[in-house]
Protein backbone atom coordinates (compact mmCIF):
# COMPACT_ATOMS: atom_id res chain seq x y z
CA UNK A 1 0.00 0.00 0.00
CA UNK A 2 1.50 3.54 -0.67
CA UNK A 3 0.57 6.59 0.62
CA UNK A 4 1.09 9.92 -1.05
CA UNK A 5 2.85 12.44 0.06
CA UNK A 6 4.06 16.32 -0.68
CA UNK A 7 7.68 16.17 1.09
CA UNK A 8 8.52 17.04 -2.42
CA UNK A 9 7.04 20.90 -3.68
CA UNK A 10 5.82 20.94 -7.14
CA UNK A 11 8.51 22.48 -9.80
CA UNK A 12 7.81 25.89 -10.71
CA UNK A 13 9.68 25.81 -14.36
CA UNK A 14 8.07 23.40 -17.20
CA UNK A 15 10.20 22.08 -20.03
CA UNK A 16 9.06 24.16 -23.08
CA UNK A 17 9.16 21.29 -25.16
CA UNK A 18 7.62 18.41 -23.13
CA UNK A 19 8.28 15.83 -26.16
CA UNK A 20 10.59 13.05 -24.25
CA UNK A 21 8.89 9.95 -26.59
CA UNK A 22 11.37 7.61 -27.98
CA UNK A 23 10.07 7.76 -31.15
CA UNK A 24 8.81 9.60 -32.87
CA UNK A 25 11.00 11.59 -31.12
CA UNK A 26 10.97 15.35 -30.66
CA UNK A 27 11.30 18.01 -33.61
CA UNK A 28 14.29 19.49 -34.13
CA UNK A 29 14.03 22.88 -32.08
CA UNK A 30 12.33 25.87 -33.88
CA UNK A 31 10.48 23.47 -36.10
CA UNK A 32 6.87 24.33 -37.40
CA UNK A 33 4.98 23.16 -40.76
CA UNK A 34 6.56 26.39 -42.58
CA UNK A 35 9.55 23.94 -42.50
CA UNK A 36 7.58 21.87 -45.15
CA UNK A 37 6.63 25.09 -47.04
CA UNK A 38 9.22 23.37 -50.27
CA UNK A 39 6.78 20.23 -50.31
CA UNK A 40 6.75 18.33 -53.94
CA UNK A 41 2.63 18.19 -53.62
CA UNK A 42 0.81 16.84 -55.93
CA UNK A 43 3.90 15.34 -58.59
CA UNK A 44 4.94 11.92 -58.78
CA UNK A 45 7.89 10.96 -56.72
CA UNK A 46 9.15 9.26 -60.37
CA UNK A 47 8.93 12.86 -61.70
CA UNK A 48 12.09 15.02 -62.21
CA UNK A 49 11.80 16.98 -59.37
CA UNK A 50 10.83 14.06 -57.12
CA UNK A 51 13.84 12.19 -57.94
CA UNK A 52 15.83 15.10 -57.56
CA UNK A 53 14.16 15.29 -53.78
CA UNK A 54 14.96 11.88 -52.65
CA UNK A 55 18.96 12.04 -54.01
CA UNK A 56 19.38 15.16 -51.98
CA UNK A 57 18.03 12.79 -48.83
CA UNK A 58 20.91 10.58 -49.86
CA UNK A 59 23.49 12.77 -50.23
CA UNK A 60 22.89 15.33 -47.29
CA UNK A 61 22.87 11.32 -45.29
CA UNK A 62 26.42 10.64 -46.61
CA UNK A 63 27.63 14.19 -45.87
CA UNK A 64 26.15 14.75 -42.28
CA UNK A 65 27.08 10.87 -41.61
CA UNK A 66 30.48 10.54 -43.34
CA UNK A 67 29.19 7.63 -44.98
CA UNK A 68 32.29 6.25 -47.22
CA UNK A 69 31.84 6.65 -51.04
CA UNK A 70 31.45 3.52 -51.97
CA UNK A 71 28.79 2.48 -49.49
CA UNK A 72 25.11 2.70 -50.69
CA UNK A 73 22.73 4.27 -48.91
CA UNK A 74 18.83 3.89 -50.37
CA UNK A 75 15.25 5.01 -49.11
CA UNK A 76 12.91 1.98 -47.92
CA UNK A 77 9.55 1.32 -46.75
CA UNK A 78 8.38 0.86 -43.21
CA UNK A 79 10.55 2.70 -41.32
CA UNK A 80 13.39 0.65 -39.53
CA UNK A 81 11.41 -2.51 -38.94
CA UNK A 82 10.87 -2.74 -42.75
CA UNK A 83 14.87 -1.41 -43.37
CA UNK A 84 16.12 -4.26 -40.91
CA UNK A 85 13.73 -7.17 -42.02
CA UNK A 86 14.20 -6.73 -45.78
CA UNK A 87 18.30 -7.27 -44.93
CA UNK A 88 17.65 -10.26 -43.25
CA UNK A 89 15.18 -11.65 -45.81
CA UNK A 90 17.75 -10.27 -48.66
CA UNK A 91 21.31 -11.69 -47.72
CA UNK A 92 20.94 -14.31 -44.45
CA UNK A 93 21.39 -17.81 -44.99
CA UNK A 94 24.46 -18.19 -46.95
CA UNK A 95 26.44 -18.93 -43.63
CA UNK A 96 25.00 -19.52 -39.75
CA UNK A 97 23.99 -16.34 -37.87
CA UNK A 98 24.88 -14.79 -34.53
CA UNK A 99 22.20 -13.11 -33.00
CA UNK A 100 22.66 -10.50 -29.95
CA UNK A 101 20.01 -10.29 -27.99
CA UNK A 102 19.51 -7.91 -24.58
CA UNK A 103 16.51 -5.79 -25.07
CA UNK A 104 13.08 -6.26 -27.55
CA UNK A 105 13.90 -4.93 -30.73
CA UNK A 106 16.74 -7.88 -31.00
CA UNK A 107 14.70 -10.32 -29.42
CA UNK A 108 12.64 -9.76 -32.16
CA UNK A 109 15.14 -10.24 -34.93
CA UNK A 110 16.01 -14.08 -33.22
CA UNK A 111 12.60 -14.72 -33.30
CA UNK A 112 12.26 -13.77 -36.34
CA UNK A 113 15.49 -15.06 -38.41
CA UNK A 114 14.37 -18.91 -36.46
CA UNK A 115 10.61 -18.73 -36.47
CA UNK A 116 10.44 -17.32 -39.58
CA UNK A 117 12.85 -17.43 -41.72
CA UNK A 118 13.84 -21.00 -40.05
CA UNK A 119 17.50 -20.93 -40.25
CA UNK A 120 19.23 -24.29 -38.56
CA UNK A 121 22.58 -22.49 -37.69
CA UNK A 122 21.87 -19.80 -35.77
CA UNK A 123 23.62 -18.89 -32.18
CA UNK A 124 21.51 -16.14 -30.16
CA UNK A 125 23.49 -14.76 -27.61
CA UNK A 126 21.77 -13.18 -24.98
CA UNK A 127 21.95 -11.04 -22.02
CA UNK A 128 19.22 -8.93 -19.24
CA UNK A 129 18.03 -5.79 -19.84
CA UNK A 130 20.76 -3.43 -18.91
CA UNK A 131 23.88 -5.41 -20.03
CA UNK A 132 25.56 -6.62 -23.03
CA UNK A 133 26.31 -10.24 -24.20
CA UNK A 134 29.45 -11.25 -24.07
CA UNK A 135 30.88 -9.83 -27.68
CA UNK A 136 34.03 -11.94 -27.03
CA UNK A 137 31.87 -15.19 -28.04
CA UNK A 138 30.85 -13.64 -31.23
CA UNK A 139 32.04 -16.08 -34.28
CA UNK A 140 33.11 -13.33 -37.57
CA UNK A 141 32.96 -16.45 -39.55
CA UNK A 142 29.05 -16.31 -39.59
CA UNK A 143 27.08 -13.25 -39.94
CA UNK A 144 26.29 -11.44 -36.85
CA UNK A 145 22.58 -9.56 -36.42
CA UNK A 146 22.92 -6.74 -33.71
CA UNK A 147 21.09 -3.58 -32.62
CA UNK A 148 24.28 -0.67 -32.59
CA UNK A 149 21.84 1.14 -29.22
CA UNK A 150 18.85 -0.78 -27.59
CA UNK A 151 16.20 1.49 -27.94
CA UNK A 152 14.37 -0.42 -25.29
CA UNK A 153 17.04 -0.83 -22.92
CA UNK A 154 19.07 2.46 -23.30
CA UNK A 155 22.34 0.00 -23.91
CA UNK A 156 24.75 0.60 -26.69
CA UNK A 157 27.61 -1.31 -28.01
CA UNK A 158 30.75 0.66 -26.70
CA UNK A 159 32.72 1.19 -30.41
CA UNK A 160 33.37 -1.02 -33.20
CA UNK A 161 36.45 -2.51 -31.78
CA UNK A 162 34.86 -5.83 -31.17
CA UNK A 163 34.22 -6.61 -34.97
CA UNK A 164 37.37 -7.47 -37.06
CA UNK A 165 38.48 -5.81 -40.13
CA UNK A 166 39.06 -9.38 -41.67
CA UNK A 167 35.49 -10.92 -41.13
CA UNK A 168 33.99 -13.60 -43.45
CA UNK A 169 30.43 -12.74 -42.72
CA UNK A 170 28.40 -9.82 -42.48
CA UNK A 171 27.53 -7.07 -39.68
CA UNK A 172 23.95 -6.52 -40.26
CA UNK A 173 23.56 -3.25 -37.55
CA UNK A 174 19.46 -2.13 -36.78
CA UNK A 175 20.94 1.48 -36.27
CA UNK A 176 17.93 3.37 -35.57
CA UNK A 177 18.62 5.32 -32.35
CA UNK A 178 22.41 5.19 -32.82
CA UNK A 179 23.11 7.23 -36.01
CA UNK A 180 23.83 11.00 -36.03
CA UNK A 181 23.94 10.56 -32.11
CA UNK A 182 27.13 8.47 -32.11
CA UNK A 183 30.13 8.11 -34.15
CA UNK A 184 29.13 5.16 -36.29
CA UNK A 185 32.87 3.08 -37.44
CA UNK A 186 31.70 2.10 -41.30
CA UNK A 187 34.65 0.00 -41.81
CA UNK A 188 32.83 -2.76 -39.38
CA UNK A 189 29.77 -2.21 -40.62
CA UNK A 190 28.36 -4.20 -43.31
CA UNK A 191 24.68 -3.52 -43.56
CA UNK A 192 23.43 -0.10 -40.94
CA UNK A 193 19.42 0.68 -40.76
CA UNK A 194 17.55 3.59 -39.03
CA UNK A 195 14.25 5.88 -39.65
CA UNK A 196 13.93 9.30 -40.15
CA UNK A 197 12.05 9.13 -36.78
CA UNK A 198 14.57 8.84 -34.15
CA UNK A 199 17.48 11.39 -34.20
CA UNK A 200 16.63 13.50 -36.12
CA UNK A 201 12.56 13.81 -35.42
CA UNK A 202 11.54 13.15 -38.99
CA UNK A 203 8.01 11.58 -39.67
CA UNK A 204 7.60 7.94 -39.34
CA UNK A 205 7.10 5.10 -42.23
CA UNK A 206 10.46 5.23 -44.45
CA UNK A 207 13.62 3.76 -43.22
CA UNK A 208 17.14 4.09 -44.48
CA UNK A 209 19.56 0.96 -45.17
CA UNK A 210 23.01 1.72 -46.03
CA UNK A 211 25.33 -1.25 -47.85
CA UNK A 212 29.24 -1.50 -47.76
CA UNK A 213 30.33 -3.32 -50.64
CA UNK A 214 30.28 -6.71 -49.34
CA UNK A 215 27.05 -6.55 -48.29
CA UNK A 216 26.23 -5.06 -52.25
CA UNK A 217 28.59 -8.59 -53.06
CA UNK A 218 26.55 -10.61 -51.09
CA UNK A 219 23.06 -9.42 -52.70
CA UNK A 220 24.59 -10.27 -56.03
CA UNK A 221 26.12 -13.63 -55.54
CA UNK A 222 23.32 -15.23 -53.03
CA UNK A 223 19.36 -15.79 -53.89
CA UNK A 224 17.56 -16.73 -50.80
CA UNK A 225 15.55 -20.15 -51.21
CA UNK A 226 12.35 -18.68 -49.86
CA UNK A 227 10.11 -16.68 -51.85
CA UNK A 228 10.84 -12.76 -51.69
CA UNK A 229 8.20 -10.06 -51.81
CA UNK A 230 8.64 -7.26 -54.41
CA UNK A 231 9.10 -4.84 -51.14
CA UNK A 232 12.15 -6.51 -50.10
CA UNK A 233 14.23 -7.09 -53.45
CA UNK A 234 17.22 -5.10 -53.54
CA UNK A 235 18.67 -7.40 -56.54
CA UNK A 236 17.39 -9.03 -59.53
CA UNK A 237 19.34 -11.25 -61.93
CA UNK A 238 22.46 -11.18 -59.91
CA UNK A 239 22.79 -7.38 -60.19
CA UNK A 240 21.69 -4.87 -56.90
CA UNK A 241 18.57 -2.86 -58.23
CA UNK A 242 20.41 1.01 -58.51
CA UNK A 243 17.86 2.95 -58.73
CA UNK A 244 17.11 2.60 -55.16
CA UNK A 245 20.16 3.77 -54.14
CA UNK A 246 19.61 7.57 -56.50
CA UNK A 247 16.28 8.01 -54.83
CA UNK A 248 13.89 5.54 -57.19
CA UNK A 249 12.19 4.48 -54.03
CA UNK A 250 10.48 0.28 -54.40
CA UNK A 251 7.00 2.10 -53.44
CA UNK A 252 5.58 5.79 -53.21
CA UNK A 253 6.90 7.70 -50.34
CA UNK A 254 5.57 10.29 -48.67
CA UNK A 255 7.17 13.83 -50.06
CA UNK A 256 5.64 15.07 -46.67
CA UNK A 257 8.29 13.28 -44.98
CA UNK A 258 10.83 13.60 -47.79
CA UNK A 259 10.40 17.46 -47.44
CA UNK A 260 10.93 16.82 -43.42
CA UNK A 261 13.59 14.78 -43.49
CA UNK A 262 15.43 17.23 -45.76
CA UNK A 263 14.92 20.00 -43.08
CA UNK A 264 16.21 18.52 -40.44
CA UNK A 265 19.47 17.27 -42.76
CA UNK A 266 19.75 21.02 -43.05
CA UNK A 267 19.48 21.39 -39.50
CA UNK A 268 22.16 19.06 -39.14
CA UNK A 269 24.63 20.65 -41.42
CA UNK A 270 23.41 24.07 -39.45
CA UNK A 271 25.42 23.17 -36.07
CA UNK A 272 27.88 21.09 -37.28
CA UNK A 273 26.66 18.45 -38.44
CA UNK A 274 27.29 14.94 -36.92
CA UNK A 275 29.88 16.56 -34.56
CA UNK A 276 27.01 19.09 -33.36
CA UNK A 277 24.63 16.83 -32.98
CA UNK A 278 26.52 13.91 -31.18
CA UNK A 279 27.71 16.57 -28.69
CA UNK A 280 24.19 17.88 -27.98
CA UNK A 281 23.01 14.28 -27.32
CA UNK A 282 26.02 14.14 -25.12
CA UNK A 283 25.20 16.94 -23.05
CA UNK A 284 21.97 16.12 -22.69
CA UNK A 285 22.92 12.44 -21.03
CA UNK A 286 25.70 14.34 -18.75
CA UNK A 287 22.46 16.67 -17.18
CA UNK A 288 20.77 12.83 -17.07
CA UNK A 289 24.07 11.83 -15.76
CA UNK A 290 24.41 14.43 -12.93
CA UNK A 291 21.27 14.49 -11.41
CA UNK A 292 21.07 10.30 -10.78
CA UNK A 293 24.57 10.40 -9.33
CA UNK A 294 22.49 12.62 -6.55
CA UNK A 295 19.24 11.13 -6.40
CA UNK A 296 17.97 8.76 -3.68
CA UNK A 297 15.66 6.97 -5.74
CA UNK A 298 16.60 6.81 -9.63
CA UNK A 299 19.77 5.24 -11.22
CA UNK A 300 20.53 3.96 -14.88
CA UNK A 301 19.20 0.49 -16.28
CA UNK A 302 22.85 0.47 -17.87
CA UNK A 303 24.97 0.28 -14.82
CA UNK A 304 28.18 0.41 -16.63
CA UNK A 305 28.80 4.17 -18.61
CA UNK A 306 30.82 2.59 -21.50
CA UNK A 307 27.53 1.08 -22.94
CA UNK A 308 25.11 3.76 -21.61
CA UNK A 309 23.09 5.55 -24.29
CA UNK A 310 22.91 9.32 -25.18
CA UNK A 311 19.97 8.81 -27.25
CA UNK A 312 17.38 6.50 -25.32
CA UNK A 313 18.22 6.91 -22.16
CA UNK A 314 16.25 4.32 -19.25
CA UNK A 315 16.38 4.71 -15.34
CA UNK A 316 15.07 2.37 -12.83
CA UNK A 317 13.92 2.87 -8.94
CA UNK A 318 16.69 1.80 -6.62
CA UNK A 319 14.11 2.87 -3.70
CA UNK A 320 15.02 -0.77 -0.86
CA UNK A 321 11.11 0.20 -0.53
CA UNK A 322 10.38 -0.04 -4.15
CA UNK A 323 12.39 -2.77 -5.18
CA UNK A 324 11.04 -4.78 -2.31
CA UNK A 325 6.99 -4.42 -3.91
CA UNK A 326 6.10 -7.20 -6.28
CA UNK A 327 6.87 -6.72 -9.99
CA UNK A 328 3.10 -5.76 -11.10
CA UNK A 329 3.30 -3.41 -8.10
CA UNK A 330 6.28 -1.96 -9.17
CA UNK A 331 4.61 -1.29 -13.12
CA UNK A 332 1.73 0.24 -11.51
CA UNK A 333 3.64 2.87 -9.37
CA UNK A 334 5.61 3.93 -12.46
CA UNK A 335 2.46 4.16 -14.58
CA UNK A 336 1.34 6.51 -12.32
CA UNK A 337 3.92 8.82 -12.29
CA UNK A 338 4.55 8.63 -15.74
CA UNK A 339 0.51 9.48 -15.60
CA UNK A 340 1.24 12.45 -13.42
CA UNK A 341 4.00 13.82 -15.65
CA UNK A 342 1.40 13.75 -18.65
CA UNK A 343 -1.39 15.04 -16.80
CA UNK A 344 0.81 18.36 -16.09
CA UNK A 345 1.83 18.75 -19.19
CA UNK A 346 5.67 18.06 -18.34
CA UNK A 347 6.74 14.95 -20.15
CA UNK A 348 5.31 12.76 -22.75
CA UNK A 349 5.43 8.92 -23.45
CA UNK A 350 8.30 8.26 -20.85
CA UNK A 351 7.60 4.69 -19.44
CA UNK A 352 9.57 1.90 -19.96
CA UNK A 353 8.95 -0.22 -22.78
CA UNK A 354 6.66 -2.92 -21.80
CA UNK A 355 8.62 -6.00 -22.39
CA UNK A 356 11.78 -3.66 -19.99
CA UNK A 357 11.98 -3.74 -16.69
CA UNK A 358 9.37 -0.62 -14.73
CA UNK A 359 10.80 2.40 -14.63
CA UNK A 360 11.43 5.80 -17.15
CA UNK A 361 12.68 6.10 -21.00
CA UNK A 362 13.76 9.78 -21.63
CA UNK A 363 14.43 10.17 -25.08
CA UNK A 364 18.20 12.64 -24.81
CA UNK A 365 18.53 12.59 -28.39
CA UNK A 366 19.88 15.58 -30.52
CA UNK A 367 16.71 17.45 -31.34
CA UNK A 368 15.86 17.57 -27.49
CA UNK A 369 17.07 20.73 -25.85
CA UNK A 370 19.35 20.60 -22.31
CA UNK A 371 17.35 23.22 -20.69
CA UNK A 372 14.24 21.17 -21.57
CA UNK A 373 16.04 18.56 -19.49
CA UNK A 374 17.05 20.40 -16.89
CA UNK A 375 13.60 21.59 -16.28
CA UNK A 376 12.23 17.77 -16.30
CA UNK A 377 14.03 16.42 -13.64
CA UNK A 378 12.96 17.94 -10.73
CA UNK A 379 9.41 17.25 -11.79
CA UNK A 380 10.74 13.42 -12.13
CA UNK A 381 11.88 14.08 -7.87
CA UNK A 382 8.60 15.61 -7.51
CA UNK A 383 6.18 12.57 -9.61
CA UNK A 384 8.29 10.01 -7.91
CA UNK A 385 7.64 11.54 -4.10
CA UNK A 386 3.64 11.18 -4.88
CA UNK A 387 3.43 7.45 -5.61
CA UNK A 388 6.44 6.14 -3.34
CA UNK A 389 5.77 3.44 -0.93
Amino acid sequence: MTTPTTAVSKPDQRPNNPNFSSGPCAKRPGWTVDALSDVLDGRSHRSGPGKKKLAEVIDRTRAVLGVPDDYRIGIVPASDTGAVEMCLWSMLGARGVDVLVWESFSKGWGADITKQLKLDDVRILDADYGKLPDLGQVDFSRDVVFAYNGTTSGVKVPNGDWIPDDREGLTIADSTSAVFAMDMPWAKLDVVTYSWQKVMGGEAAHGMVILSPRAVERLETYTPIWPMPKVFLMAKGGKLMEGIFRGETINTPSMLAVEDALDGLKWAESIGGLEGLRMRSDANLAVIEDWVAESTWADFLAQSKDIRSNTSVCLVVKDPAFTALDKDVQAGLVKDMVKLLDGEGVAYDIGAYRDAPAGLRIWAGATVEVNDLDALLPWLDWAYAQVKP
